[in-house]
């Protein structure tokens, strides 16, 4: 014998059943996006902010020479006068051996970058013997190459 509870819940379910069965959605008209005679969505204009010209694109330009480079270490300028390698600090964050790069978590680089945690090439990829993260450094950047080319510790 069935228990009263049981048989109130095959009730509701029937009852819930019936009621989907019988339920039709209205049709679509032509004003809804998914009826195949809709209008298409009318075409947004471009974008301000992510439109970009040619002229907008930045490009690699020489770095200016350093305003004030550490005591002991000087831009090597070239021949139109513009600064060859600059001279930068901060501290080690991560090395890479196999790739020859570090990550390094450097201040200012007066007139060539503001300070910020950056990755590096290194030439030569010896340069990161005996380097560990937290290690502060001093390094030498070739400005046309964008690669570290001289790292020394300091206190």
């Amino acid at each position: 014998m069935r228990s009263p509870r049981r048989i109130r819940i095959l009730a509701s379910v029937s009852l819930m059943l019936m009621g989907c069965a019988s339920y039709q959605p209205p049709a679509l008209t032509t004003r809804h996006p998914a009826h195949p005679d809709a209008p298409a969505a009318a075409a947004r204009p471009p974008s301000a902010t992510l439109a970009y010209a040619p002229s907008d694109v930045v490009s690699v330009r020489p770095a200016p020479p350093a305003a004030a480079p550490h005591e002991g270490h000087a831009s090597r300028p070239t021949e139109g006068g513009t600064a060859q390698t600059v001279v930068g600090e901060g501290e080690v964050v991560s090395t890479v051996p196999k790739a020859s790069q570090i990550v390094v978590d450097h201040l200012e680089i007066t007139g060539f970058m503001e300070p910020m945690t950056m990755g590096y090439r290194i030439d030569p990829p010896a340069l990161l013997e005996g380097l560990k993260p937290g290690d502060k450094i001093r390094f030498t950047i070739d400005v046309q190459r964008r690669v570290i080319t001289a790292i020394e510790k300091v206190n």
